[in-house]
């Protein structure tokens, strides 16, 4: 799993690539983690453009980054979700909690 960060005024926006599975989720978790505390936000959009597979660990990871920062105020969202993916998404339930954007500029707009 291949991660890219970007930073929109107070969101850090993650770019994943690859299979978000048991194989990648403790170093995606930690190196979204860890930019979230050195940027000092607490917004975060995750873009699922380049994910190509996620199982249930990758839900755990969005979970705990949801929790994570719901508890101060902040907020997740996740933008380019589609095929498998977006089935593993609904089938969860997290389409309830965590609102889908179809594309960057759209999250931003309403993060």
């Amino acid at each position: 799993m291949y991660l890219k960060f970007d930073k929109v005024g107070d969101t850090v926006i993650a770019y994943m690539m690859g299979e978000l599975d048991h194989h990648s989720a403790e170093e995606v978790r930690n190196k979204i983690d860890n930019r979230l505390d050195v940027e000092r936000v607490n917004k975060l959009i995750m873009d699922f453009s380049g994910v190509t597979f996620m199982d249930s660990s990758g839900i755990g990871v969005v979970i705990g980054r949801y929790k994570r920062l719901s508890r101060n105020g902040g907020k997740v969202v996740v933008t380019n979700v589609t095929g498998s993916v977006s089935r593993v998404f609904e089938l969860s339930g997290m389409f309830k909690i965590i609102n889908l954007y179809n594309n960057i500029e759209e999250a931003v707009n309403n993060i």
